[in-house]
């Protein structure tokens, strides 16, 4: 029987695959490597003056058009699938592509694939444009249950084409400090980096105020009262692949000045590296206002066994069991809590290596890429009528 051909549509922002990417880009090339069984993925992504236009790696077809503005880079994507006749087109977080293509391929099979609220909401776009735009799909797939939530309260009329499918990790790369490789990878990095002895508080993500980093630094004059030997390293930056700074991230080196604590800012690290940074950690720290829709940190972190401390709020209520796989914090009660969620952990090591341990567990059940790709893979055959 012939495979069928899937397009995967990228936004169009990042050359597929690159370790500097977003995580949209680093999704898509984690699972459609492993659906090559089933299915004949297309990758759609950004021209690149280093890369081919066109490539296959892993079985994954990538196809590299310019990218000029959003408007110029559909148009390209769509010229191409004339003559790819693909059985089903899936759009990466970008609505109004989907209109774009539904107005071209009215009989075609598109999914929308929806990563974050930023492209259903003002000021991206108007609530009768995403209706709109949502109507033109088949198919929408969002990473978690609140994601869900956002997209019936903005086009209540949407719920029978919604479905969830959970982020996962690479268990073969991020692998448990627990174990004996992990334990001996750790133990070789800390003394490396000089860090013997020391107790590793960890950020991970974009250096952006709704992510709450200030929040982390406050607490640290709290933290090491109780724990002299504790260290922040905050590694990130504003922008993807970028050294540009903002002024909030200008804020967060004042005060780290003025805190006079031990906190150490690393630009940004590429995705292929980050998971040395989760094992040299004793807790990882999550403190989102809100609207976050999923946060592949945190199961990046849980799959190398460390314990999170998140607030309770978007997808992130669904991933962290509240002193189980670590520390879920009321948002209105971050200020206040935080600081001693991270002192119950570093204080306690035996209960945080169980809530690591409980935490590797979870991801092996529930978050690994495997598990994502086949929940996609049962998405194509209801699509496709395939039994």
């Amino acid at each position: 029987m012939k495979v069928p051909v899937v397009a995967i549509i990228t936004p169009g922002s990042f050359v597929v695959p690159c370790a500097t990417s977003s995580s949209v880009e680093l999704v898509v090339e984690q699972v459609a490597r492993r659906m090559t069984t089933e299915v004949c993925p297309i990758i759609f992504g950004k021209q690149s003056p280093n890369m081919p236009s066109s490539e296959v790696l892993d079985g994954v077809q990538y196809i590299r058009v310019p990218a000029r503005s959003p408007r110029g880079y559909i148009s390209q994507v769509s010229q191409r699938l004339k003559a790819l006749r693909p059985a089903l087109l899936q759009v990466e977080n970008r609505p109004r592509f989907v209109r774009y293509l539904r107005k071209r391929y009215p009989r075609a099979i598109i999914c929308l694939v929806l990563h974050s609220i930023t492209y259903i909401s003002t000021p991206h776009i108007s609530r009768t444009e995403l209706q709109s735009c949502l109507r033109a799909a088949d198919c929408i797939v969002v990473n978690s249950y609140f994601m869900k939530e956002q997209l019936l309260r903005r086009a209540p009329d949407i719920r029978r084409k919604i479905k969830v499918n959970y982020l996962g990790v690479d268990t073969e790369q991020f692998i448990s400090r627990w174990t004996a490789e992990g334990a001996e990878r750790r133990l070789e990095a800390l003394e490396q980096l000089g860090l013997g002895g020391k107790k590793i508080i960890l950020y991970v993500g974009r250096l952006l105020r709704m992510k709450g980093v200030h929040h982390l630094l406050e607490a640290m004059p709290e933290v090491v009262k109780r724990v002299p030997n504790a260290v922040v390293f905050v590694v990130g930056s504003a922008f993807y692949s970028s050294p540009r700074t903002t002024h909030y991230v200008r804020g967060l080196k004042r005060i780290a000045t003025r805190l006079k604590a031990p906190i150490r800012f690393i630009p940004y690290v590429p995705h292929t590296s980050i998971v040395d940074w989760y094992r040299l950690a004793d807790v990882l720290v999550v403190p989102s206002g809100k609207n976050e829709a999923f946060g592949l940190v945190n199961v990046e972190a849980m799959a190398s066994g460390v314990p999170v401390v998140a607030t309770h709020v978007g997808g992130m209520k669904e991933i962290i069991e509240h002193e189980r796989t670590g520390l879920s914090i009321n948002p209105a009660q971050l200020k206040k809590e935080l600081a001693p969620s991270i002192i119950r952990l570093l204080t306690n090591p035996e209960w945080s290596q169980a809530l690591g341990e409980a935490s590797v567990l979870k991801v092996q059940q529930q978050f690994t890429w495997e598990r994502t790709a086949a929940r996609w893979l049962n998405f194509y055959r209801e699509q496709l009528n395939v039994k």
